[in-house]
C-alpha cells in the first residue's frame, strides 16, 4: 500500500533548515548539522522505547526510509539548490517537482525529475503512480510539506530530531493553520546523534 510519508530532519526548536538557503548552502547556514547523523552511524549504539539496544539504528533507519520509497515530491527551490549534489548522489526513483514555471523533464544519471504546474494533487497522483507499491516521499522544503499537511494529504510524518537548537532559520511546521491534527506515534528510536519519532496522522 502505498503511503504518503512527510520525513525531515529538525533542530529541537522546530527549524528544518538553518537561514539564507543558497546553492553553497543548501540547507542553510549551519543547517548542515541537521544531516550529520546520516554520516555518523557508526557510533550510533541505541535505545529504543522497549529498552533493547540495536546497533546501526541511524543506518538502519536511513535504509528503510530509501527501501521504501518509490517516488519523490520536493519543492522548486529544494530542486534548484540540492540538483548539482543530486547529480552524484545515487536517488534512482521518479522525483516530482513543485514549481510555477513548466520545463521539460530532465533525466539526470542519478535521478529523473518531472516538472509539475498544476499543484500538489496532480503531482501526487503521478508520484503515486510511479511509486506503484511503494511510499511517495515528501522531501522538502518545508513549504512543500506545509502545503501537503494542510491538505490532508499525509499519512505518515517521520521526524529525525537532532540535538542542537538552531539560533534562526525556516521551521518545519509554521503555517499550518488553526486547526489541530492529531498524532498516533508508532515508534521512536534514538541514538547519540538523533532520536527517530514515527506518527501516523489520525483520521
Amino acid at each position: 500500500m502505498t503511503n504518503v510519508v512527510l520525513n525531515m530532519s529538525v533542530s529541537v526548536n522546530g527549524f528544518s533548515a538553518g537561514p539564507d538557503v543558497t546553492v553553497e548552502h543548501p540547507m542553510g547556514e549551519g543547517g548542515e548539522r541537521l544531516h550529520e547523523w546520516l554520516f555518523n552511524s557508526g557510533s550510533d549504539r541505541t535505545t529504543d522505547v522497549a529498552g533493547t539496544s540495536p546497533n546501526g539504528v541511524d543506518a538502519q533507519v536511513a535504509q528503510e526510509i530509501f527501501a521504501s520509497t518509490g517516488a519523490v515530491v520536493v519543492g522548486r527551490r529544494t530542486f534548484d539548490v540540492g540538483v548539482e549534489l543530486w547529480g552524484d548522489t545515487p536517488f534512482p526513483v521518479p522525483c516530482f517537482v513543485l514549481t510555477h514555471q513548466a520545463r521539460e523533464r530532465l533525466v539526470m544519471r542519478s535521478a529523473a525529475f518531472t516538472f509539475v504546474t498544476d499543484g500538489i494533487e496532480s503531482a501526487l497522483r503521478q508520484a503515486r503512480a510511479a511509486a506503484r507499491d511503494k511510499n511517495v516521499l515528501i522531501m522538502g522544503g518545508a513549504n512543500t510539506a506545509q502545503q501537503f499537511v494542510r491538505a490532508g494529504l499525509v499519512d505518515e510524518i517521520q521526524i529525525q530530531l537532532v540535538p542542537v537548537l538552531l539560533g534562526s532559520g525556516t521551521r518545519l511546521f509554521d503555517h499550518l493553520g488553526t486547526d489541530h491534527i492529531e498524532l498516533e506515534r508508532e515508534r521512536l528510536i534514538e541514538s547519540p546523534n538523533v532520536t527517530h519519532l514515527r506518527f501516523h496522522i489520525a483520521r
